[in-house]
């Protein structure tokens, strides 16, 4: 036994079965271990020097050390036996509330009904439902949007059935005043265009406005497809408005499905317009909507529609307002087109036309709505004073001719952080330079303090990019991710990375400007034997393209999850793998490009 005054006694942990509770961090673990279970008493009503005067710490106080988990609990004899009765009482009740909470019947129904829809198993779902109503289980909305998804998903010999039922279900919950979100009402949306009836579909979505939700591209795929299928293409152009209203953004699915009834309705001047929005928003297309394309270029009804004398003056002055590859002056020509599967050369000369592509010019103020949107983007996700001190550094020592991100670049194919490859890569990045400028490099403070870093040589180096004003440093606990990039965008400039840029990061930018972007502005770092090579963006824009003389090509994607694939299909097929300086690049998403020429015969 051990008798202490006051302070002399340091324990890392101390609880006892009383509202008062102290832990504090040992000083003396080795000392307290001795003891192993003997008791410390304390004879004097002082705790780290303070008077106790709570009258539960009157009497003796035992200290037991625990020697297994290196802490030691206080256990004060004089607490009261109804303050321990009433701590007791206190965590049954917990553990009671904690049962009852997880035993109720609506969290019960949850847990079943969510088991219903990984198994899509929508009778016992019904089943359920209808338990419920009996039961009075109060249903919220996680419960009704379960119920419906499950009717709008499920087929059968009953499918009608079923539909009719989950829509009586989204009417129950109106009737019980359940709020709907925007997932109650594409559920309830597909329920009725699975029901063929587009129109009810429809009209769900508009009722979402009167409950303050905002309609997602997912809400407009019942009734647009929906009237696309039964080839009411005024009302699918409607629901199109629609969502061009509300700010949301049509992708290939939805845009074929537009282009295949405004074919099918031999609409000349839509099926023109939508060209150009795949051509903006899609880029590359995939085969099925290039069928739909070939279609339409082979009909009979496309032959009419031309345009023999075409004022040359406008459609040149269109080119260059649109800055390039397209005039928006509509078709040109006349006659039957002609189809046929070309390839284009690394300068990007068509194989069958001869024409060579534009390198299509991104217009300044995207560049700038851009940066103001990733501007705000990183200042919600960084310390909002590092990304602000950030930019006035960069408008103070910018503009560049070229970002680099300086860890990836230092990574590639090498086991550790090289610098020696980086200092490479910078030194080749200046001679290109036309103002012979040395490039923004970008590395995390983690980079340079420690590690190779510390190398004398590595040292010199960094104060020397330092001082030049080519070198910034990211702060503790930062992504520099969204400095590097910021960089390149503001500066208009190339970025040098072998980042894909394809993670949930740059996936908050958005799918229409960003590729657009990236093909201009990325230069990828090849290394081999023979040193490192820079794989420049290519000469020409992977996108499809309006000639001058009414003349279309349009790029296709292509399978690329296996090289050796794609070598056979190059090989068998006019598929065309882009090269620049003689550099294969079959990693690149611009590459294996299979082009589609439409031109009057």
């Amino acid at each position: 036994m051990l008798l202490c005054r006051r302070s002399t006694i340091f324990a890392p942990f101390i609880a006892k079965p009383s509202p008062n509770l102290f832990s504090f961090f040992t000083k003396t673990t080795h000392l307290l271990s001795l003891f192993k279970n003997s008791p410390i008493r304390c004879n004097h009503n002082y705790f780290f020097g303070k008077p106790i005067k709570d009258s539960n710490f009157f009497g003796a106080h035992d200290l037991f050390v625990n020697k297994k988990a290196n802490f030691c609990n206080l256990a004060i004899s004089g607490t009261s036996r109804r303050n321990e009765k009433a701590v007791g009482d206190n965590v049954m009740s917990l553990r009671e509330k904690k049962k009852a909470r997880r035993e109720a019947p609506e969290r019960v129904l949850k847990f079943k009904l969510d088991t219903c829809s990984k198994c899509r198993d929508v009778v016992e779902g019904l089943r359920l439902y209808d338990e419920a109503r009996e039961n009075g289980v109060e249903l919220n909305q996680h419960h009704y949007n379960v119920l419906l998804y499950l009717c709008s998903q499920n087929g059968g010999e009953s499918i009608n059935d079923l539909r009719k039922q989950g829509y009586e279900i989204f009417q129950q919950m109106i009737i019980d005043k359940v709020p709907p979100n925007e997932a109650t009402f594409t559920n309830a949306a597909r329920l009725a265009s699975a029901m063929e009836d587009p129109e009810m579909a429809f009209d769900l979505v508009k009722q979402m406005k009167s409950f303050g939700i905002l309609p997602k591209l997912r809400s407009y795929g019942a009734p647009l497809f929906g009237f696309c299928k039964k080839g009411m293409a005024d009302k699918a152009y409607e629901v199109d408005a629609h969502m061009i209203e509300y700010g949301v953004v049509a992708e290939e699915p939805e845009l074929s499905a537009l282009l295949k009834v405004s074919v099918d309705v031999n609409n000349a001047d839509k099926v023109y317009e939508l060209l150009h929005r795949l051509r903006t928003s899609v880029r590359q297309v995939t085969e099925s909507t290039v069928a739909i394309i070939e279609d339409w270029f082979k009909s009979k009804h496309a032959a009419k529609t031309e345009k023999e004398n075409w004022d040359m003056r406008k459609v040149k002055e269109g080119v260059a307002r649109g800055g390039g590859g397209w005039h928006g002056q509509g078709w040109l020509g006349c006659g039957q087109w002609r189809v046929v599967r070309t390839q284009m050369d690394k300068e990007g000369v068509c194989g069958s036309c001869g024409e060579r592509l534009a390198c299509i010019d991104i217009d300044p103020r995207e560049t700038e709505n851009f940066a103001i949107s990733l501007s705000k983007l990183a200042l919600g996700r960084e310390v909002k004073a590092d990304f602000t001190r950030f930019q006035d550094w960069l408008q103070q020592h910018g503009p560049f001719d070229a970002v680099a991100d300086g860890a990836n670049l230092s990574l590639i194919n090498q086991q550790t952080f090289s610098f020696s490859q980086l200092n490479a890569v910078v030194h080749r990045l200046r001679g290109m330079s036309p103002s012979k400028k040395l490039p923004l490099v970008i590395l995390h403070k983690s980079r340079v303090t420690g590690g190779s870093a510390q190398n004398p040589c590595n040292k010199k180096m960094l104060e020397r990019w330092k001082n030049s004003g080519a070198l910034y440093v990211t702060p503790a606990g930062s992504n520099d991710d969204w400095y590097w990039l910021y960089a390149a965008v503001c500066c208009k400039c190339l970025l040098v990375t072998n980042d894909e840029m394809r993670d949930h990061l740059f996936q908050l930018l958005g799918t229409s400007f960003f590729p657009r972007w990236k093909e201009k502005h990325q230069v990828r770092l090849s290394v081999s034997r023979s040193g490192i090579a820079l794989q420049m963006p290519p000469p020409y824009s992977i996108v499809i393209q309006e000639s001058e003389n009414g003349r279309w090509h349009v790029p296709t994607t292509t399978n690329d999850d296996d090289l050796e694939t794609l070598k056979a299909v190059v090989m068998c097929h006019p598929t065309h793998q882009i090269m620049i300086h003689g550099y294969v690049q079959p990693g690149w998403a611009t590459s294996n490009v299979c082009w589609q020429v439409f031109l009057h015969e």
